[in-house]
């Protein structure tokens, strides 16, 4: 980028112009410095911590007015999260979406410059003779009253690692007349090493509790990352159960493209899973080409657990009505699903061998919403639900009679939706 290189980061304070008298309070920055640390050891949430921080700063007489604090991280949507301070806005967090449209942000911006050249500071004056806008940024930054802005890149680990862009990064805006002084600048690089350190602790956990929910489900992840690892932790649960299935996946899987046949699974997951966690469900398990969730009612009562699995159910029974008609147009074999909802207890939580564990719910219940879902296809109904589900419901189901279920003791009452 023009003129991106003519920044020295060994002496920034070289490009300041004559200065009106600031004095920072520095008994303040020490204690910015002190309470940073603090926060570390508290693994406090990376919007407290920035907060916290540029609001002990502007007590110290630095003149920032906004300020953005970027990492990357680990989440099936987002690869990196910026929070940004503003002195009148207060905080907002922006999410980088995997992909080209958050790509061209990132390189759009001055952080991009710095990864790439190795430089760990940028200063830019926004206004007057020493003005440089050579990145989109800056000129949105002047027009809003900026007079001086400083990025800088603390990288975590080993330098060769900069490909994969570890630390964060950090950008500080002034409006002041007079921009940053020599002594805000020294201020804000003895602030930003221990802002790192302390938001380094607390990536590391966001980032943990990312990938346990995502591959998990947001309570077994919890319940893993507080302790909960060893074989056998587990409790007795007492649930609204989900279990869909998707219809003719065999035949799709051999006669589609592995690609295609991947696309299909994903829109199908999209379908059904999606509802439940919209719904306040928790999605267990995908087995293969099914869904095992739950709605605890430990979280919501009875009545509110099985509503909200009945909307759920509906709004995935739209969906694929949505996407078929989708495939349709675009030649593509239909795809269907059975849905079963039941109540029960379960035990939910570590089984498998010592080395090795997957959290699950198991029990009577489990396979009995199991059995009631392959009903689905032997009575031609894509939602059905047993007679303690259907009882709780404001909205009366019809009985289709007992039922026979292969592993089952006693026949079970299954219902239907009346509208279906």
């Amino acid at each position: 980028m023009k003129g991106a290189l003519r920044t020295n980061p060994h002496h920034i304070a070289l490009m300041s112009k004559p200065q009106e008298q600031v004095t920072l309070d520095s008994v303040l920055i020490d204690s910015i410095a002190d309470w940073l640390m603090e926060q570390a050891l508290a693994e406090t949430p990376m919007t407290e911590l920035v907060e916290g921080c540029c609001e002990r700063m502007r007590a110290a007489g630095i003149p920032i007015r906004r300020v953005l604090v970027s990492h990357r991280t680990l989440h099936p949507l987002y690869e990196a999260v910026w929070h940004t301070w503003h002195r009148e806005k207060g905080m907002g967090i922006f999410q980088m979406p995997h992909g080209s449209m958050g790509e061209a942000v990132f390189r759009a911006s001055p952080f991009f410059h710095m990864l790439q050249t190795g430089v760990p500071f940028v200063r830019r004056r926004l206004t007057g003779e020493e003005a440089m806008l050579d990145f989109p940024a800056l000129a949105d930054f002047r027009d809003e009253g900026g007079t001086d802005y400083i990025a800088a890149h603390v990288p975590f680990g080993a330098r060769n690692e900069a490909e994969n862009r570890p630390g964060i990064f950090l950008s500080w805006t002034s409006d002041r007349p007079s921009g940053f002084s020599d002594g805000d600048i020294a201020a804000l690089r003895r602030i930003q090493k221990r802002l790192a350190v302390a938001a380094k602790i607390r990536i590391k956990t966001e980032i943990a509790q990312n990938v346990l929910t995502a591959y998990l489900g947001a309570d077994a992840g919890a319940k893993v990352l507080g302790g909960n690892i060893r074989r056998g932790d587990t409790e007795t649960v007492h649930s609204v159960i989900w279990y869909s299935d998707m219809r003719n996946s065999t035949r799709l899987a051999e006669t589609m493209a592995p690609q295609d046949y991947l696309a299909t699974l994903n829109d199908v997951f999209e379908a059904t899973a999606g509802p439940v966690i919209e719904q306040g469900g928790e999605v267990l398990l995908l087995i293969g080409d099914a869904v095992l969730a739950l709605f605890p009612t430990q979280k919501m009562p009875e009545r509110e657990a099985a509503e909200a699995a009945n909307r759920a159910s509906r709004e995935a029974l739209a969906r694929l009505d949505a996407l078929n008609a989708e495939r349709h147009e675009n030649d593509l074999p239909a795809v269907a699903c059975g849905i079963a909802l039941h109540i029960g207890d379960l035990t939910y939580g570590n089984i498998g061998i010592p080395q090795r564990l997957q959290f699950t719910a198991i029990g009577p219940a489990a396979n009995q919403v199991a059995r009631i879902e392959a009903l689905t296809k032997v009575l031609e109904r894509p939602l059905l639900a047993s007679a303690a589900f259907a009882h709780l419901l404001d909205s009366p189901w019809q009985s289709l009679g007992s039922h026979a279920l292969r592993g089952v003791s006693d026949p079970i009452e299954v219902f239907a939706p009346q509208d279906a």
